[in-house]
């Protein structure tokens, strides 16, 4: 079977029709814009959240804590990834955030000047009872913010995925 000459003329401007504009944009644009490729994504850096329990008054339980306050910080930073640390202070611990019994408040000036991202916490039932059984009001250090219950935001912590350490 023969193919005519005006059959074949007729497919080969439709195929021009077609070709031609598509070279065009493909010259214009560039052959990488034709082809949809998503972009490269920059993995998200993970915020790496530890809370930190202090529920003793021995001063060693203490600078323990206090030394993986200083040395947490400065791995993560070495590594330029992001981190938040909260210490929570409840029944005999709460003696770490009072200016009166502090064995070690000029150690939390130190980590202070050094880390000031670290939040301290005071667990507000204990602080009462202290105060009831003591007969007078606690003052804390500066920045010691207070949550209703240690143990509660301990768990509450732990439940939203931030690593629980004990020193």
């Amino acid at each position: 079977m023969r193919v005519s000459r005006r059959i074949l003329m007729l497919a080969a401007g439709l195929a021009l029709a077609f070709a031609v504009p598509f070279a065009v944009t493909l010259l214009l644009t560039g052959s990488v814009a034709a082809v949809s490729r998503p972009e490269a994504k920059k993995p998200e850096l993970r915020v790496h959240h530890v809370v930190l329990p202090i529920n003793s008054d021995d001063p060693t339980t203490m600078r323990a804590l206090i030394s993986t306050a200083l040395n947490l910080p400065k791995y993560y930073r070495e590594r330029n990834e992001p981190f938040e640390i909260e210490v929570v202070a409840y029944n005999a611990g709460v003696h770490m955030l009072r200016a009166d019994t502090s064995p070690v408040k000029d150690l939390l000036r130190v980590v202070r000047g050094l880390t000031p991202e670290i939040r301290f916490v005071v667990c507000e039932a204990t602080k009462l009872g202290m105060e009831r059984a003591e007969g007078h009001p606690l003052v804390l250090l500066d920045n010691v913010d207070l949550v209703p219950n240690g143990p509660g935001r301990i768990i509450e912590l732990q439940e939203a995925g931030w690593s629980y350490i004990r020193s």
